[in-house]
């Protein structure tokens, strides 16, 4: 009976969110490994369609590259205050260029395209984070956060919405509003759903995505907020705060990974498999292999 007892009191102190996902856990804590400190806050991670991820340095203006190789270089300077990023089909990386409330495209040779300025004439608060479908469309989150860079004061459009830019369009149009702070958006594979993660007011919700690119059948999926966010290719969220926190389809959470570091801005799976995940946090860049694989 001791010795039972024994056992089940060494059980007790076993991670708890890694023996919750036994026998398959998707990540091993201990394999958290720091890549680099020298930035002042890091954000938008993406990846390229080899796998090398690609992050901004957003107070410093400057986007990074760490490739499949482990090599650490600085991409591009004047990055338009670049927060968050994607890469379309041709390859572009495609960023939310918050300097004047812009979304850009870079190309492989740092050519900046704008492709969208302004919303019926004014500026919008300031996009914050993309996702782009299989058509090529945009769709992005407009928080308000007073840059100390802004000449500006106060907001020029009436609330903080998610909107959408059709491929090959400058005029954008609003697909999501009645949030607080929309921040986080990440989309399904076979663009059925759309995730919009609510930061102020701490929940995630899906949305069904229609034909035309508009959003419809608003569900609270997960009652917790995020800045940034990732999916892999089982479905499961990937959400960021304090840590990273792992979630199904469902809503239910399977996983938390410990970073330490104050906040963890953004997210994404890179590598030449895509099951290395990428988190961009404060200062910081890390990475932690898991068993999942991106979809992006």
């Amino acid at each position: 009976m001791k010795k039972y007892f024994l056992m089940l009191c060494c059980i007790s102190v076993i991670d708890a969110n890694v023996f919750a996902q036994a026998p398959n856990p998707i990540f091993n804590q201990d394999s958290l490994k720091l890549i680099s400190s020298q930035f002042k806050f890091t954000e938008g991670a993406s990846v390229d369609r080899n796998g090398n991820v690609f992050f901004t340095d957003q107070p410093n203006d400057k986007i990074w590259k760490y490739d499949i190789n482990g090599k650490l270089s600085l991409f591009m300077e004047k990055s338009g205050r670049a927060n968050g990023t994607y890469f379309d089909k041709k390859g572009n990386l495609i960023v939310c260029a918050d300097e004047h409330n812009e979304i850009w495209a870079i190309d492989q040779h740092k050519k900046v395209t704008v492709l969208f300025s302004d919303f019926e004439g004014k500026k919008v608060n300031g996009p914050n984070d993309l996702w782009i479908n299989a058509k090529g469309g945009i769709y992005f989150t407009d928080p308000y956060y007073q840059r100390d860079y802004w000449t500006r004061k106060s907001p020029e459009v009436d609330g903080e919405k998610v909107y959408y830019l059709p491929k090959g369009k400058k005029l954008a149009k609003v697909v999501a509003e009645g949030m607080v702070r929309p921040n986080g958006i990440v989309g399904t594979p076979d663009g059925k759903y759309l995730y919009v993660a609510d930061r102020n007011a701490d929940v995630t919700y899906r949305y069904e995505i229609n034909p035309d690119g508009s959003l419809s059948n608003r569900k609270l999926i997960l009652k917790q907020g995020s800045d940034g966010m990732t999916l892999d290719s089982a479905g499961n969220i990937y959400i960021t705060g304090k840590g990273v926190d792992i979630y199904q389809p469902n809503g239910e959470k399977i996983g938390h990974i410990n970073v330490p570091e104050d906040w963890c801005g953004n997210i994404c799976f890179g590598g030449k498999d895509r099951n290395v995940l990428f988190i961009t946090a404060s200062k910081s860049l890390y990475m932690i292999k898991t068993t999942g694989r991106g979809v992006e």
